[in-house]
């Protein structure tokens, strides 16, 4: 691969370049929740994902799209229903196949972190809100049905525009749960909508349009992603990753609360 630039985001270092006068982009990893991203695209074989070309530890090589734009600015340009909807695509594409991936986390790995990091978030939650949402996300592991590896960080960020292949998602994460668990990372997403976000109404009408083109069962999907919102803004940033997502993140559960 020769290599024309080099670009440092928060999470990866992303080369840009050619190999055999074919466009592609080699993402090595900077943090732990992408180090096996590229074994999971290979899995998944581009159903809804981007196709890995090669894949190494923390490092895989996938061909660049053009002109590769994210799923958020539709939301920001004010179609969000559109957006909800192709999120819904990509993920009943993923669906069709049951990929075995050893050592990906159950989403009951996840419980102990709610009394790891209760702490992170102090005067910036509604009283109560962290117990209500540990208190529920035992309750969903523990009735869980159709368990399967999800891509796991599903949001605007992570689905880009091909002009030849359309929306794809990228980065995944993976993790062992029911479908219903995987829209709550766009529940609370884009972070750049925090305005949008603080809506009820934008919740209940996503949660419509995965209903009807998924066929999911939409209250647990509602009690997942007020669950992983209040998770998610605990959760320490890694190391080099400086984005405070705390307020956005906080403005979606504080938005789902009334509808539990």
């Amino acid at each position: 691969m020769s290599i024309e630039r080099i670009v440092k985001s928060e999470t990866s270092l992303i080369a840009f370049g050619e190999r055999d006068r074919h466009e592609v982009v080699l993402k090595v990893a900077r943090t732990e929740t992408e180090w096996r991203s590229g074994e999971l695209l290979s899995k998944f074989d581009g159903a809804g994902m981007l196709p890995a070309l090669e894949v190494g530890d923390g490092a895989v090589l996938m061909d660049r799209l053009e002109p590769g734009h994210d799923l958020s600015a539709l939301v920001i340009g004010g179609r969000d229903d559109e957006a909800t909807g192709i999120l819904a695509g990509i993920i009943a594409r993923m669906d069709t196949v049951r990929p075995s991936v050893h050592g990906v986390p159950a989403a009951g790995d996840l419980v102990q972190e709610f009394q790891w990091y209760r702490h992170n978030c102090d005067g910036l939650m509604p009283d109560g809100m962290i117990d209500k949402a540990e208190r529920l996300f035992v309750q969903l592991c523990a009735s869980q049905s159709d368990v399967r590896i999800l891509h796991g960080d599903l949001h605007h960020y992570n689905v880009l525009f091909d002009t030849r292949r359309g929306w794809l998602a990228i980065d995944p994460s993976g993790i062992h749960a029911e479908l219903e668990y995987e829209v709550g990372a766009s529940l609370r997403n884009p972070i750049d909508a925090p305005d949008l976000l603080a809506q009820e109404q934008t919740a209940v009408r996503r949660l419509r349009i995965y209903e009807a083109t998924l066929g999911l069962n939409a209250d647990r999907a509602l009690r997942w992603a007020f669950c992983q919102a209040v998770l998610a803004a605990l959760w320490p940033s890694e190391e080099g990753v400086g984005t405070d997502v705390r307020g956005p993140f906080i403005a979606a559960a504080t938005a789902m609360l009334p509808l539990l």
